[in-house]
């Protein structure tokens, strides 16, 4: 925004500073000048004593007159030592915020990397300066994720329409080759080319908060969700089991349910070959509501698990299953967690396997449904 060039705050506080020290000069010249006055008669008068000379006292002109004068250059002193001195300390006050500034011309330019680490003691501008630090680190870390969900994004989207390529290539090429099994494969890999576009389309609606809030039971949505997913878990040999109170919060029942579907899918999927389950829970506590899906599988180190609810990963490794889904899961349970003042957290089992535990705030209680 273009503004119009104005006084610097140095000046500002120089001329504040000077201002304050010739208005409390000018008081104090004020305060002699009344006292004098009371101890000084009109006109000039000689006292004498006997035979002694007599003592001289000024009347209230002839002080007048030798008191204005020195009133005068004593002010104007003062003038110069507050515009001096007030230079000076101001000029002290705000390096801490020029040092700021130029943090922020410097991040402008492009290099989040940048701190100020502002040394001394805690004050405002240590405040400041710490505040804006901490802001830079989380959009350091966002601009990164951003990037990364980038790139990831553009493999995943080129990788079925490349896979489409290569089969039009050899279909056009060796003319021998059946119709019904080209459009077999085609049809899968559009499939997943649809299901990835709209995973993202969900994972931005989620980010803008595009919803209206209503009330949603936990324990409604997850038990929709387990059986939504219960022919999945049959044929896989995963057993699901859920259990809980009502949770009751404010939200999209759409969301929400996408969230219940993405933890249980993702419990059925990354699990063990055989025999696995599935623990899906709801719990109430005064302030907020837990959603909370529990799976058996291959054991998995804390700093894997801290990057899978990242845009794109699928545990250990990339796999290609007929449910692997597009990596997108864990990050839309993170998104619509975030959207509703949430949290997703998620814990490796000692046993093997992943604890995701979601938790949002409470409805309020007169707003509950019974």
């Amino acid at each position: 925004m273009d503004r119009a060039p104005g006084l610097s705050v140095r000046l500002k506080l120089t001329l504040s500073y000077a201002g304050f020290l010739m208005v409390a000069g000018a008081l104090l010249l004020a305060v002699v000048w009344a006292f004098l006055l009371r101890y000084v008669p009109d006109r000039a008068v000689v006292v004498g004593f006997g035979r002694s000379p007599g003592l001289f006292i000024p009347g209230r002109s002839d002080l007048l007159d030798a008191f204005v004068p020195k009133a005068a250059i004593a002010l104007a002193f003062l003038l110069l030592f507050g515009l001096v001195g007030g230079w000076i300390l101001a000029g002290r006050m705000l390096t801490p915020l020029t040092r700021i500034a130029d943090a922020t011309r410097t991040v402008a330019t492009g290099s989040l990397g940048h701190r100020i680490r502002l040394p001394g003691r805690r004050d405002e501008f240590r405040e400041l300066a710490d505040a804006f630090d901490a802001m830079l680190a989380r959009l350091e870390a966002q601009v990164a994720e951003q990037q990364r969900f980038a790139a990831n994004a553009s493999h995943e989207l080129r990788t079925p329409l490349a896979i489409t390529q290569t089969l039009l290539d050899v279909a056009r090429s060796d003319q021998r080759r059946g119709d019904d099994e080209l459009v077999d494969r085609l049809h899968a890999v559009n499939t997943r080319a649809i299901d990835l576009t709209e995973a993202l389309l969900l994972l931005s609606r989620a980010d803008q908060r595009a919803f209206v809030p209503e009330h949603v039971d936990l324990s409604l949505v997850a038990e929709d969700a387990a059986e939504t997913l219960l022919p999945l878990a049959e044929r896989r040999g995963a057993t699901i089991e859920t259990a809980g109170d009502a949770a009751a919060t404010l939200g999209s029942p759409a969301l929400l349910l996408q969230l219940a579907t993405n933890l249980v899918h993702n419990a059925i999927v990354h699990n063990l070959p055989d025999q696995g389950s599935v623990w899906v829970t709801t719990g109430a506590e005064p302030a907020s509501v837990l959603l909370s899906v529990e799976n058996t599988g291959e054991l998995l180190t804390p700093q894997l698990v801290a990057t899978l609810a990242e845009p794109f990963q699928r545990g250990s490794r990339r796999v290609r299953t007929d449910h692997a889904g597009g990596g997108l899961g864990l990050a839309i349970v993170k998104s619509i967690a975030q959207a509703h003042d949430g949290t997703l957290t998620l814990t490796p089992r000692a046993a093997g396997g992943l604890r995701a535990t979601v938790r949002l705030p409470a409805a309020p209680h007169t707003d509950q449904v019974a």
